[in-house]
């Protein structure tokens, strides 16, 4: 995110809240038991709590945060959720890092600022599509923005399709009592993404500019089946299935795209 070189004074604390909210989605074709239990596996190992305990905490040190407290979970037969509490500037003790969930303290520290995942996997048992979603909310309060985690968080997941969602809700005063409803430049989530990942989708904006809403919705331009099956190889599928699968995955793909049923497969 740019920085300007001329900064604003504010009358006490920047109560400008921002959240960026992502629904990211990873399709794959699985139809034999063998091959399901090949993708559970897979999403057991790329995306359980722990794993995405790290990765919100280097969001948290990306955007000049610090972490308060960590709540997590697994579930069976897969997903997970986790939730970190964030405060822009360290109130912990010299010396800890985190603070831990019985401590009474975590109450008096609860800074309007969190980061949460939640992973919800999905199978068609007919079709052999099977759909991993991922929902996280990053949402900040004072001068620390999450846009600037923005293209990692992106990066971070085998996105097929990423929904996203910013908006700036609430004002602050500078010392002069003017309103401010945003203290940074904004038309488009676009703005900040990542030359290299532009080329590599399409992209549909809805924006409220009035509202401070910027909403963004990605879908990947090219399909590998290499990266779509799992227990199989694309060389023991011949042309048809090939090209069925592909109709099979992208049909899955436009219908989460632009939110609605396709009675005719593309």
């Amino acid at each position: 995110m740019k920085k300007s070189s001329r900064k604003l004074k504010l009358h006490g604390f920047n109560n400008l809240t921002k959240t960026l909210s992502f629904n990211i989605y990873d399709i794959c074709y699985a139809t034999t038991p063998a091959q399901h239990q090949a993708y559970i596996e897979y999403i057991d190992e790329a995306y359980n709590a722990e794993r995405l305990t790290n990765l919100l905490t280097e969001v948290t040190h990306m955007i000049g945060a610090h972490i308060i407290n960590i709540a997590r979970q697994d579930y069976e037969p897969q997903g997970a959720s986790v939730t970190l509490l964030i405060a822009e500037e360290s109130q912990l003790p010299d010396g800890v890092d985190v603070l831990a969930p019985e401590r009474e303290s975590v109450v008096a520290h609860l800074d309007k600022s969190h980061i949460t995942v939640h992973t919800y996997p999905e199978s068609h048992p007919d079709s052999g599509i099977s759909t991993f979603r991922a929902d996280i909310d990053v949402s900040t309060c004072g001068r620390i923005s999450p846009l600037q985690a923005l293209n990692y968080l992106i990066d971070s997941f085998d996105s097929d399709i990423v929904i996203m969602d910013y908006r700036v809700r609430g004002f602050t005063r500078d010392v002069k009592g003017k309103k401010h409803f945003i203290d940074h430049k904004i038309n488009s989530i676009q703005n900040f993404i990542a030359k290299s990942t532009l080329a590599r989708y399409q992209m549909i904006d809805v924006n409220v500019y009035q509202e401070n809403i910027f909403h963004t919705k990605m879908i990947l331009d090219e399909i590998d089946l290499d990266d779509y099956l799992f227990g199989i190889e694309v060389d023991d599928l011949t042309p048809r299935q090939q090209r069925d699968i592909r109709r099979r995955l992208r049909k899955e793909m436009l219908e989460i795209f632009y939110g609605r049923n396709m009675i005719k497969t593309p």
